[in-house]
């Protein structure tokens, strides 16, 4: 069975996101949202249009800015990126990952404020162990 392709006019995108269509035509201008499919009268609006608005909108919603939205949107597709932080509130709950670099010494990564992702946080780690493993072999090789 043949997969149908999503396509919407511009009308029904803007719609359905719940959008302005200046908004949409804005964002299209500023290179957030890919140009649309065709031209003049036939242009029309795929799936990964919708995708790329939903997206606008999680990181406006988290109080970015357009413009760091547009960083953000061109990091490498590969790349996972962890949804930026809502604003801290009272009562509020927050969960930090604990690694243990060896007895008494512990980083702490808050993974919704860290903007890494992560692949970054493993490469972080990985790095802090090797610098603390060159440290305390060097301070094994001096005399006392």
């Amino acid at each position: 069975m043949k997969e149908q392709k999503h396509m919407f006019i511009l009308h029904e995108l803007a719609g359905l996101i719940g959008l302005p269509i200046r908004t949409v035509r804005y964002y299209i201008q500023i290179g957030l949202v890919d140009r649309p499919e065709g031209g003049g009268r036939g242009a029309h609006y795929t799936k990964r249009h919708l995708e790329q608005l939903i997206e606008i909108r999680k990181w406006q919603q988290a109080g970015l800015s357009l413009k760091r939205i547009r960083e953000l949107l061109k990091v490498d597709e590969t790349e996972t990126l962890v949804p930026p932080p809502r604003p801290r509130e009272k009562g509020s709950i927050e969960i930090r990952s604990h690694v243990m670099i060896d007895e008494g010494i512990e980083l702490t990564i808050d993974p919704a404020r860290s903007n890494l992702s992560p692949k970054k946080v493993r490469q972080l780690v990985d790095s802090i162990i090797e610098a603390y493993e060159k440290i305390q072999s060097s301070k094994e090789q001096r005399p006392s």
